[in-house]
């Protein structure tokens, strides 16, 4: 008999047939009912067990956490909660358990205790949710860009190019950490490395695409990233997941059309087939929002969040129109905000970029022409010279979310934003190379794809939407 799955039978309309299915025990109350769970639904299903047909000494090893082999008759439920269950005919008991020691009782525990046994935590109802949706989500990535006309392009890991100009790169060396070869002025001599130069893993794959971009016309990565940031913040990993994609012949206007045409379908995509999920992680935010002062409650609830960015069109503003918003709202004047807004040129933060979304403009909202000296090194300058081709989308109860732009394509202007900032002609040649055989208007995007899974299940912390988190004085599993 061919085993089902939890999901399988419990969609199940035809009753009184014999199944077996696999699974973990989450309770087993009163020596008769199972609830057994097998990661492919948030839901269990009810297995009805007669203890006189089974001997004590297997009705004991039926614990939390247990790994056991059913079949039975599935009949209509007798009880609230489900439509079906099991009455079970034959139980097998696979592999060991050890109750007394077993850690993710049926009990509440801490997010901080999960995270201790991130091997483990997946067998409660919030993370199996959680990383369900993550999987949804990164097949409706490569869903959207597949039927796009997208090229997948994996980009490399192991890199000489720091591509934010930000220095926080994790080193790649098999050099003697004790003696490594040195010059004659004592820096080591990285030409004698593996790689015959300085190499650290990767914090963006943007660049090499925009490579691709220039020949197969659009292509996007999605890959793991790594920034050697030592902090220890809810939105902050070591390691973690960017989506780039790159598009040649395409302007600024066109890489904000792509983004919100991009979000709206892998939002709408969980929302169809992550129902119960949904609704699950939906109820339990509402239920922590509770436990908070009423100020610090958010107006809308998960769903409503998610089908917020959906259903409205994204309201594109300027920085300079966004910045007089800020300066004149009354948050800033009454001094509510954090971080004062007081002149043009501020970096914003996430309390302003939610106001905007949240209160001003209420919907998503798309900001461009960032002044220069706050954006990267590769995005286009425009006439006025201050400011650039730059977006960040903004969404509800997190702030930024997708940040892109229009690439600077003129070799004259990129080798003179280069040099202001210090950035290594000779290192970046092939990137340069770009803009003298065949240079064109070019846009992208970069996302970093844990913060959109933190949107859509409606975590508070980073570290909670990743299977094992990577951060500060942390590497375990």
């Amino acid at each position: 008999m061919t085993s089902k799955t939890v999901a399988e039978l419990l969609s199940q309309e035809v009753t009184l047939q014999d199944v077996t299915v696999k699974g973990w025990v989450r309770t087993f109350r009163a020596n008769r009912f199972i609830a057994l769970n097998d990661g492919s639904t948030i839901n269990n299903i009810q297995c009805v067990v007669d203890f006189e047909n089974f001997d004590e000494a297997t009705l004991k090893r039926v614990t939390t956490g247990a790994a056991i082999h059913i079949t039975g008759e599935l009949v209509e439920s007798q009880g609230k909660g489900q439509s079906v269950e099991i009455v079970v005919k034959t139980l097998e008991i696979l592999g060991d358990s050890d109750p007394e020691t077993y850690p993710i009782q049926p009990k509440k525990h801490s997010f901080e205790f999960l995270r201790e046994n991130a091997h483990l935590r997946t067998r409660t109802n919030t993370f199996s949710a959680v990383m369900r949706l993550r999987s949804s989500l990164s097949f409706a990535v490569h869903k959207y860009f597949n039927e796009n006309g997208f090229n997948y392009m994996h980009t490399p890991i192991i890199t000489g190019s720091d591509a934010e100009g930000a220095g926080e790169m994790f080193k790649v060396s098999n050099l003697d950490a004790k003696t490594p070869p040195l010059k004659e002025d004592g820096s080591i001599n990285y030409k004698e490395d593996f790689f015959g130069k300085e190499t650290n893993l990767t914090v963006s794959g943007q660049l090499e695409a925009e490579t691709y971009a220039m020949s197969l016309g659009k292509v996007y990565t999605f890959g793991p990233t790594f920034r050697a940031e030592n902090s220890n913040t809810t939105r902050h990993l070591a390691e973690f997941w960017m989506i780039e994609p790159e598009v040649a012949f395409m302007d600024l206007d066109g890489n904000m059309d792509l983004a919100e045409d991009f979000m709206k379908s892998v939002l709408s995509y969980v929302l169809e087939h992550n129902k119960a999920d949904l609704e699950f992680l939906d109820k339990r935010l509402l239920d922590e929002e509770k436990t908070k002062p009423q100020a610090e409650r958010s107006e809308m609830s998960l769903i409503e969040k998610i089908n917020f960015v959906v259903e409205n069109n994204f309201k594109r503003v300027s920085y300079t129109e966004a910045i007089d918003i800020l300066k004149n709202c009354k948050p800033n004047k009454k001094k509510k905000f954090n971080y004062i807004i007081e002149e043009w040129g501020a970096d914003l933060q996430s309390e302003h970029e939610r106001f905007l979304v949240e209160k001003h403009f209420k919907c998503p909202v798309i900001l461009f022409d960032y002044p220069a000296n706050i954006k990267a090194f590769y995005m286009r300058l425009n006439e006025d010279g201050k400011t650039v081709r730059a977006m960040d989308i903004l969404f509800p109860g997190i702030g930024e979310m997708v940040g892109g732009s229009q690439r600077e394509e003129r070799l004259d202007v990129l080798k003179e934003k280069m040099k202001a900032l210090d950035i290594s002609e000779e290192e970046l040649w092939w990137y340069l190379d770009l803009r003298k055989y065949g240079s064109a208007v070019h846009s992208g995007f970069g996302l970093g794809f844990e913060r959109l899974v933190m949107f859509a299940t409606g975590m508070g912390n980073i570290r909670d939407v990743i299977p094992f988190p990577r951060t500060p004085q942390n590497a375990e599993f």
